[in-house]
């Protein structure tokens, strides 16, 4: 959802209409808006591919120089944005196109305390107008005091208490609560956050977050911040990797890949362990028993992954800055499970069950380092939907990493943690094509998925990508025999794993939030797929098949399937209030003749009372049909709903608008999406 409140002016530059997208946070909202086809808007996208929209390969230098002038024109930039006097901007991330856009990413701060859910994207053409820009809330980052009505130590003994619920031994905290601005709820309000540290029942080490509100006392929010999943290898056979000799000793540093390091924690479960070295180049034997099969098959993976991210997505390591993550091995004893910590930029491997499986397969591996690299783009929560997408990132990067390896011993498939045999019977932990397959996991989205556990709300994003890389029904692909339905029951065509990867990767980098859920997921993936294909392109088409598949939103055909043809404006406009009328359009073309009988038109508003709107469809040639009149509907927020229009008497080719007016005070609103449908 987007709004067009601030802009942003150079000298000499035509002024461009400024956009912004926010998440809804009220879960029944969200439902209506996806069940009825209506998810949140794409940021605007021509209709054919934008030239250019590709990222480029950034070395750290570039990197850095473009955060130092964003960093230089931060404030001018919040002013521009029409941001608060007490609010201020952070620069976070940074990603350049090869047609000069630059997309910037953004922490806020309010009175110099963090805002958690402040987070934003701004998109800034070459020119140097700004076009775009992705909010994580659309409110108004204010609170009316400062000063809070809780004590910190009433919210570290809440977070204390939670952790202890959970099973966490030697919970503790290593800090005192800090006061922060929780606006990803809502309503922004002063809150406390605590981490507590310890263990988690598991033996993994424990990073609860836990979000107090300072006024009331109440837990507002919850989420692990640990996020869990030539060398002779145990899972890839021989194998090349990247070390380093210091006179006659040889260690697993990588000397290509930003300085990887692996290392040995020997049973351990805290600080770095030993430097992986040897009198010669050789690692492991194959065997779990050799305590350097894990260390290779960890560092392997690490440089696969690297190569990976550099050179399909000009991604120079986990941060773009150049820099290698390191990975542990042998954490604690029979271990079952891998986990990334962003606290010490490094990914650790258990050995599995009896210390005879570690958790080092190339796409664990690929899944654990794609959690850093949604930590330092979208921050996405870990925790309800947003967590579910966390998790689904890794196992599609992680998966994607495999395919790209083309190694003969671990070949490329949509089976996660195959080689690792976690469950002691052979089976994967998860399945891509039907999620439900390993009996917790979901196929497609429905109201309550933000309430699982996120390895399990991963699966409508992972059964989306699936489908849309290699569309549904039965086929075998290296072996490996899918057999995908869809929520619908209607068929998915594929467009190939190599660009369902480009469109998710560039919805993650530049329309992903802290706090996007399914359905502005499905915003950020249309937006990014007009962007590189076009918005009439198959493969657009095809990522708004692919999440109908999945239940979040409609098909490109209007949603009932039957061979109908839309023509779709998603770009937000704001409505002013009681103020005059604005328009969206579409172009029409490739008809013949009139318009049907059955025009279907569907509304997505965004609006505090829709009693207040008179909202038409006005023809090519003019004539306006009322599809509500104003003082109808009621007292109730938002309207997303389909229309039908007798059009018969109109041309079907040429532009048609949406036309909006708010006729009384006090209520707010925009028009997010709207649609003609041909059946």
């Amino acid at each position: 959802m987007r709004s067009s409140s601030s802009r942003r002016r150079t000298p000499h530059t035509p002024y461009r209409r400024t956009t912004a997208v926010a998440l809804v946070g009220v879960s029944a909202l969200i439902a209506a808006a996806v069940q009825s086809g209506a998810a949140a808007a794409a940021p605007a996208a021509p209709s054919q591919a934008r030239p250019g929209a590709e990222s480029v390969k950034l070395t750290p230098a570039q990197r850095a120089a473009l955060i130092r002038e964003a960093d230089a024109g931060k404030a001018a930039t919040a002013r521009e944005l029409g941001l608060g006097a007490r609010e201020a901007l952070v620069v976070r991330d940074v990603v350049k196109d090869t047609d000069g856009t630059v997309h910037t990413r953004y922490e806020r701060t309010y009175a110099g305390l963090p805002v958690l859910g402040g987070d934003l994207v701004v998109e800034t053409a070459k020119s140097g107008a700004t076009e775009g820009v992705t909010k994580a809330t659309r409110s108004a980052v204010e609170v009316a005091s400062l000063t809070p009505a809780v004590t910190a130590a009433k919210a570290e003994k809440q977070a204390l208490t939670l952790a202890k619920a959970d099973g966490a031994e030697k919970a503790d905290t290593d800090r005192a609560p800090r006061k922060v601005v929780w606006a990803a709820g809502g309503t922004p309000v002063l809150a406390y956050e605590t981490v507590v540290g310890g263990l988690q029942k598991d033996g993994t080490p424990n990073e609860l977050h836990v979000v107090t509100d300072a006024t009331t006392g109440a837990k507002l929010y919850e989420y692990q911040g640990v996020e869990t999943g030539t060398g002779n290898t145990m899972y890839s056979g021989t194998v090349t990797l990247g070390t380093t000799q210091s006179g006659s000793t040889y260690n697993l540093t990588d000397g290509a890949r930003g300085g990887h390091k692996t290392y040995n924690l020997n049973r351990g479960t805290s600080g770095t362990g030993t430097l992986f070295s040897g009198s010669d180049d050789v690692w492991g034997n194959g065997a779990a028993s050799n305590t350097e099969t894990a260390a290779a098959d960890a560092h392997y993976g690490a440089a696969l992954t690297w190569d990976y991210y550099k050179n399909v997505h000009g991604r120079s390591g986990i941060r773009g800055d150049g820099v290698g993550a390191y990975s542990r091995v042998h954490y604690g004893s029979s271990y079952v499970n891998a986990f990334w910590q962003d606290s010490c930029f490094c990914m650790t491997y258990g050995d599995g069950s009896g210390n005879t499986h570690p958790l080092t397969a190339i796409d664990v591996a690929g899944h654990e380092m794609s959690h850093g690299v949604t930590a330092n783009t979208a921050g996405l929560n870990y925790s309800g939907e947003s967590g579910g997408l966390n998790e689904a990132t890794s196992d599609i990067f992680g998966t994607s990493v495999e395919f790209y390896a083309q190694n003969s011993s671990d070949v490329g498939d949509y089976l996660i943690g195959e080689e690792i045999d976690i469950n002691g019977d052979g089976s994967p932990l998860r399945y891509m094509d039907k999620p439900s397959k390993d009996g917790a996991s979901k196929d497609s989205w429905y109201s309550g998925i933000g309430s699982i556990d996120v390895h399990y709300s991963s699966g409508p994003a992972n059964h989306f990508f699936y489908l849309l890389s290699e569309g549904s029904g039965t086929k075998t692909i290296n072996g490996v025999t899918y057999n995908s339905p869809t929520a619908d029951g209607l068929p998915v065509t594929g467009i190939g794993r190599d660009k369902a990867e480009k469109i998710w990767f560039r919805a993650l980098t530049t329309k992903f939030t802290s706090t996007t859920n399914y359905a502005a997921a499905r915003t950020g993936t249309l937006a990014a797929a007009g962007e590189l294909y076009g918005t009439t392109s198959a493969e657009y088409k095809a990522v708004q098949d692919a999440w109908a598949g999945v239940a979040v939103g409609s098909r490109s055909d209007g949603g009932g399937g039957g061979g109908g043809t839309s023509f779709e404006n998603t770009a937000d406009v704001s409505i002013p209030d009681n103020g005059a009328a604005v328009t969206s359009s579409v172009t029409v073309s490739g008809r013949t003749g009139n318009a049907p009988s059955n025009l279907q038109v569907g509304v997505d508003i965004v609006h505090t009372y829709i009693g207040d709107l008179q909202v038409q469809l006005v023809a090519p040639d003019g004539t306006a049909y009322t599809l509500k009149a104003y003082g109808t509907g009621g007292s109730t927020d938002n309207l997303s709903t389909t229309y039908t229009v007798n059009a018969s008497s109109e041309v079907a080719n040429g532009v048609w608008q949406l036309r909006v007016q708010d006729n009384a005070a006090q209520d707010t609103g925009y028009i997010n999406s709207w649609k003609v449908t041909f059946p």
